[in-house]
């Protein structure tokens, strides 16, 4: 049982736009104990695998990564190539960006949003698309003004919350330990009128009944419907 919030209680949400100075768009997300930075990057190019096919508008991808002490043990840096779960996490970034953002005002452009975990305690991938959707509002915010873009480019306010059950109790906004004991682990990404963006997850030790399945969501875009009316005061 919890004994810091309700089961349906979000943690502490603080959202700092420009926090990086060099950015096009940047924004710093403390939520509970995760600290998550994201900035963005325009680019006056396409990926090679647009160029010369037609395309009409610009491009958005998303880079994730966790910083070393980010977690309770040293991580290791992929160097290399990004993990598994690396590329699931910026797949599902990108996706859930691109959902809201009208990419034809940005044509023959590459908007690259980069993640970095800064502090991990649960809800990695959800404080990172908060902070995504920040650090894009406010890069909007400034071009609007540069006369760069002469229309908001953002088509939705955008958001993300776990939910899961953990001893036939649900809950929402699950940190590292809640998590770790969830039998049911959901991510929902959902707008700010209530629309789901995608759905990641399902039973981690026990099938799930279908009706329970779409309450969890149900009660996610709840959740995200209450964490933009917090974060949108603080976006500027």
């Amino acid at each position: 049982m919890r004994t810091d919030r309700q089961p349906t209680q979000l943690r502490t949400i603080e959202v700092t736009p420009g926090y990086n100075r060099y950015a096009e768009g940047s924004a710093l997300v403390k939520w509970g104990n995760t600290h998550v930075l994201a900035t963005i990057t325009i680019e006056n190019r396409l990926p090679p695998h647009l160029r010369g096919q037609g395309h009409k508008g610009g491009w958005l991808t998303a880079e994730y990564a966790l910083l070393p002490r980010s977690t309770h043990e040293r991580t290791q840096r992929e160097r290399l190539y990004a993990s598994g779960r690396t590329q699931e996490i910026q797949r599902l970034i990108g996706r859930a960006l691109r959902s809201v953002t009208d990419l034809t005002l940005f044509k023959n452009k590459t908007l690259i949003v980069d993640v970095d975990v800064l502090q991990a305690d649960g809800g990695t991938r959800c404080a990172g698309i908060l902070a995504a959707y920040a650090a894009m509002h406010q890069a909007s915010n400034d071009l609007i003004r540069a006369g760069t873009i002469d229309e908001w480019p953002l088509t939705h306010e955008l958001a993300a919350v776990s939910a899961g059950v953990i001893e036939g109790n649900r809950y929402i906004d699950l940190d590292y330990n809640e998590d770790l004991q969830a039998e049911v682990d959901l991510n929902v990404v959902g707008t700010g009128d209530g629309q789901v963006v995608e759905v990641q997850g399902g039973g981690e030790e026990i099938p799930i009944p279908a009706e329970e399945y779409v309450q969890l969501i149900a009660s996610g875009i709840t959740a995200i419907e209450h964490i933009l009316e917090t974060v949108r005061p603080q976006l500027g």
